[in-house]
C-alpha cells in the first residue's frame, strides 16, 4: 500500500513538473499522468474503459454549463455591457468611492466573465478612474483583480468549480449560490486589507493596452446589461431556496417547473436569451462570430476539465486512497483537507483550474472518511478547494501577469499589492465556508 501512496504523490509532482516546469499543455499533462497511473494500478484491459468513462462522465456533467456560461461572458464583453455595468456603479458611488465601484463591478461582471478576460476589458476604465479620482492604480487595480478572482475560483460556470462539481458529483446550483455567499465576505476582507495598507499615492504611467475594447460608442443600458447575469442567478436561487426549505418530497407541477427552470443548464440558457437585446445592433454573421468565439474559448476548458475527470476516475477505480482514507479520517480535519490539497497545488504550479481539478480527483475517494459524503458535504468540499485555489497568486499564475501588464504595475508592485491580498482572500473565504458547513451539514 505504501507503493500506491508513493504513486499518488508521484503523480501530483508529475502534474506540477509537466505544467509548471516543462510548460507542457495542461490537457496532455493530465492525460499522460492519468494513463501512467492507470497502467501501473489497473488491469490492462480496464485502462482504456476507465479513461473514457472519466473523460465522458465529466463532459456529461459540466459541458453545457461551461459552453453556455462562456457565451454569456462573450456577449457581455463584445456588446460593451461590462463597461456599462462599471459605469453604472461609478455613477452610483461617485469618484470619491472609486475603490468600492471597482470592487462591486468586479464582483458582478466576474459572475459570467472569466477573470483574465474581464480584467482586460475593464482595465482601461480602471486606469481612467484612477486618474480622474486621483486614486492610486496600486489600489484600484488590485481591488478589481481580487473581486474578479474571488468569483472566478468559487462560482460555476467558471471551470475549476464546475469541473470539481462534475468530478465529485455535487449539485451545481448549490455550489453557485453558496459560492457567491462565500466569495463576498472574502472579497470584502481583501478589500479592507488593500485599503488599509500603505501604498504609493502617485499614479504610474501605464503601458499601452487594448483600448479598442473600451471604444464602444453607444453602450447598452445598465438594466439590459444586468439581465444575462441576474436571470440565471435568480432562477438558480429560487430553485435552491425552494428545495432547501422543502420538508418532504413534492411532486406538484409548480415544484417540477421550478426544478426545471432552476437547473443551471436551463438557467444559463435563459441568460443567453436575456442577452439577445444587447446584440440588436449586430448582424447575423456578427452574432455567429460571437458564438464561434465563445465555443472556441470553451473548447480548451472542456478538454482540460474532462482530462481532470479522467485522472479522478483512475484514482477512484484503483483504490489507491483506501489506506490514505483511514489515515485522513483519524486526523479529524474534515473540510480542511481538500482546502490544503488545493493550496499546495495552486502555489506550486500556478493554475487555479488545475489545482481544483486535481484536488477534486484526489479528494473524491476521501469524502466518506472526511464526513463529507453528502450533498452538502460535497458542496462545501468544492468551495473549500476553490478557496484553496486562490492562495497566493504569484509569478507562476498567468492571471498575475494579466494584472501586471494591463494595470501598468511592475511585477514587484503586483506581487506586493495584488498577490498578498490573495492570501487574505483565500483564508477569509475558507473561514466563511467552514462556518457555513457547520450550519448546513
Amino acid at each position: 500500500m505504501i507503493i500506491n501512496e508513493l504513486i499518488l504523490i508521484g503523480s501530483i509532482f508529475a502534474i506540477i513538473f509537466l505544467t509548471s516546469v516543462l510548460k507542457l499543455n495542461s490537457f496532455i499533462s493530465l492525460l499522460l499522468v492519468s494513463l501512467a497511473n492507470a497502467i501501473l494500478l489497473l488491469p490492462l484491459p480496464s485502462v482504456v474503459p476507465v479513461l473514457k468513462e472519466g473523460f465522458g462522465g465529466t463532459l456529461k456533467s459540466i459541458g453545457l454549463i461551461v459552453v453556455l456560461g462562456t457565451i454569456i461572458g462573450i456577449i457581455l464583453d463584445q456588446s460593451g455591457a461590462a463597461i456599462s455595468i462599471a459605469r453604472y456603479f461609478m455613477k452610483k458611488t461617485g469618484e470619491r468611492k472609486a475603490p468600492m465601484a471597482m470592487g462591486i463591478t468586479g464582483l458582478i461582471t466576474g459572475l459570467p466573465i472569466f477573470c483574465d478576460s474581464a480584467f482586460i476589458v475593464l482595465s482601461g476604465i480602471c486606469r481612467s478612474l484612477a486618474r480622474s479620482s486621483k486614486t492610486a492604480i496600486t489600489v484600484l487595480a488590485p481591488i478589481l483583480a481580487i473581486s474578479l478572482y474571488g468569483i472566478h475560483c468559487l462560482v460555476p460556470p467558471h471551470p475549476g468549480a464546475t469541473a470539481a462539481a462534475g468530478i465529485i458529483g455535487a449539485p451545481i446550483g448549490n455550489v453557485i449560490l453558496f459560492g457567491v455567499v462565500a466569495a463576498i465576505p472574502g472579497i470584502i476582507a481583501a478589500y479592507v486589507f488593500i485599503r488599509l495598507r500603505p501604498y504609493k499615492t502617485k499614479n504610474k504611467k501605464t503601458v499601452p493596452t487594448e483600448e479598442g475594447k473600451q471604444g464602444h460608442g453607444n453602450l447598452p443600458s445598465a438594466f439590459i446589461s444586468f439581465l444575462p447575469i441576474l436571470v440565471p442567478l435568480v432562477l438558480i436561487t429560487i430553485k435552491s431556496v425552494t428545495f432547501l426549505t422543502a420538508t418532504s418530497p413534492d411532486t406538484s407541477t409548480l415544484k417540477i417547473l421550478i426544478g426545471f427552470v432552476g437547473d443551471p443548464v436551463i438557467a444559463l440558457l435563459a441568460g443567453c436569451f436575456a442577452g439577445i437585446p444587447l446584440l440588436h445592433k449586430y448582424t447575423m454573421p456578427q452574432w455567429n462570430k460571437f458564438l464561434e468565439t465563445a465555443i472556441e474559448k470553451a473548447g480548451p476548458i472542456l478538454i482540460i476539465t474532462a482530462a481532470g475527470g479522467t485522472f479522478g476516475a483512475v484514482i477512484k477505480e484503483s483504490g489507491i486512497v483506501n489506506q490514505l482514507s483511514e489515515n485522513v479520517a483519524s486526523l479529524g480535519l474534515g473540510i480542511f483537507i481538500p482546502y490544503a490539497i488545493a493550496v499546495i497545488l495552486k502555489t506550486s504550479q500556478g493554475s487555479s483550474t488545475i489545482a481544483v481539478i486535481t484536488a477534486a480527483s484526489i479528494s473524491s475517494p476521501l469524502l466518506v472518511s472526511l464526513g463529507l459524503d453528502s450533498e452538502w458535504g460535497r458542496t462545501f468540499a468544492i468551495l473549500a478547494m476553490g478557496a484553496g485555489s486562490m492562495m497566493f497568486s504569484h509569478a507562476n499564475d498567468s492571471y498575475f501577469w494579466v494584472v501586471s501588464k494591463f494595470s501598468g504595475m511592475t511585477s514587484s508592485e503586483t506581487l506586493r499589492y495584488y498577490s498578498l491580498p490573495t492570501i487574505v482572500l483565500s483564508v477569509s473565504s475558507f473561514i466563511v465556508i467552514s462556518v457555513l458547513s457547520t450550519i448546513f451539514m
